[in-house]
């Protein structure tokens, strides 16, 4: 705030606080006398009528708006696997594709669980289990098309498995063997970005590559509602928005950041924080794959079309831990996560498969065995997983070599070297 409007500020302060001598104009004798009446009445009570009306505006203002005592929130299937519809987004599958949603969400949640039953056997680092954020996932990463690009944090497996990318190639990262395993370009999918936050901001870059080029393409990139709170968000919205950058910012909100809950990270609904940049954004039912995938849809139609960005919020709920370095017990309860397992994404389409008549118990058997098949297909690639070459890392960090790259690989090397000699030492 400048000086000058703060002199101001203080300056209308004092004139309000003066008495006017000017005459008023004329009232009807209604208004005065609801004006004498309200003057008769106890300050205290004024004072409670007055709280009163003011939480009865804000109520009215929040609900119109879709603050955040009332936000809105597109669902086109219910926890109880009923259909719903939408009046702005609306959608229609075929037999076969919705049992392909459920496919593509059954199998990633097999394969997520076997990468966090690796990592409890020593077999991985660390693993950060998707578990419950199916749909957001899958839903979204289907609505893609082939020409689209993909900017993931390091949760997105399921958006990987839609983009083709060989899901053992995911926990070579995390078993420390290569530094993402797959080529961007082959999938238009970005590598894994631990950074928080910082994949919103190449996103952007990206996207307003893609506007300059002429193609009609979108750039979509994920983050956690702990990630909005970073600058790295806020300044790819600035950038996005003046640019009109063709982007869809995809926000998983699974309602805890590690251990700070949402209602930390921001005071309204993290899709308004769009308004306040110039463009829209929409809250999604993130535990229902057909309303992720129209909205998803809509929004990348949206940035193709030259509208500019937009931001998606997916409300969902992370089911285990942040990571298997996470106790999540420690500052949650249980009865916040039994709530959420009753809104479990494929639990709810099975029903509705079941209920419509399109999937029999043979679709499920075949779907179990294929699941499991994964799973063991998975332990064994990550258990044959060849070490890397550990002067590999010296390559490729300069593009035409650089002195001190070279010294400090002499200096390693060196440095090897020493344990065999010791070895050999100790044989003699």
């Amino acid at each position: 705030m400048t000086v000058e409007s703060t002199a101001a500020r203080d300056e209308a302060r004092r004139s309000s606080g003066k008495r006017t001598t000017a005459k008023a104009p004329a009232k009807s004798a209604k208004p005065a006398a609801a004006a004498k009446s309200a003057a008769a009445k106890p300050a205290a009570a004024r004072k409670t009528a007055a709280k009163t009306a003011a939480r009865k505006t804000t109520r009215t203002s929040a609900k119109a708006t879709g603050g955040a005592d009332q936000p809105q929130l597109v669902q086109l299937l219910t926890p109880e696997g009923e259909r719903v519809e939408h009046p702005e987004y609306s959608i229609d599958l075929t037999a076969d594709e919705l049992r392909g949603l459920y496919r593509d969400m059954v199998l990633t949640r097999r394969f997520d669980a076997e990468a966090t039953s690796l990592q409890r056997q020593g077999e991985l680092g660390l693993w950060a289990s998707l578990l419950g954020q199916e749909a957001a996932q899958i839903g979204s990463g289907r609505a893609l098309r082939d020409d689209d690009y993909v900017f993931p944090t390091y949760r997105e497996h399921g958006v990987a498995w839609c983009r083709g990318v060989d899901p053992s190639n995911l926990l070579g990262m995390f078993r420390g063997v290569n530094n993402g395993g797959w080529d961007p370009n082959t999938n238009n999918f970005h590598l894994y970005t631990i950074v928080i936050g910082s994949q919103a901001l190449h996103a952007t870059g990206y996207a307003m590559g893609v506007a300059k080029d002429g193609a009609d393409s979108a750039v979509i990139a994920y983050f956690g509602d702990g990630a909005s709170s970073q600058g790295d968000v806020a300044e790819a919205f600035t950038f996005s928005a003046v640019y009109n950058a063709p982007v869809v910012f995809f926000c998983q909100n699974n309602q805890w950041a590690i251990s700070e809950p949402t209602e930390k990270q921001s005071r309204v609904p993290i899709y308004q924080r769009a308004q306040g940049y110039g463009f829209p954004g929409v809250r999604v039912d993130g535990n229902d794959v057909l309303a992720c995938l129209a909205v998803t849809r809509a929004a990348l139609a949206h940035a193709r079309s030259g509208q500019g960005p937009m931001l998606v919020e997916a409300f969902t709920y992370r089911m285990g831990a942040h990571t298997t370095s996470d106790d999540p017990t420690r500052y949650r309860t249980d009865d916040e996560r039994v709530a959420w397992e009753a809104k479990d994404p494929i639990l709810r389409l099975r029903t509705y498969l079941e209920k419509q008549g399109l999937a029999d118990e043979e679709f499920f058997a075949g779907l179990e065995t294929e699941s499991e098949e994964l799973g063991l297909s998975v332990r064994e690639k990550i258990r044959t997983m060849p070490d890397p070459d550990v002067m590999a890392i010296f390559e490729n960090a300069y593009a035409d070599g650089h002195a001190l790259v070279d010294e400090e690989r002499a200096q390693f090397a060196d440095y090897l070297a020493s344990f065999a000699d010791s070895a050999h030492q100790e044989g003699n």
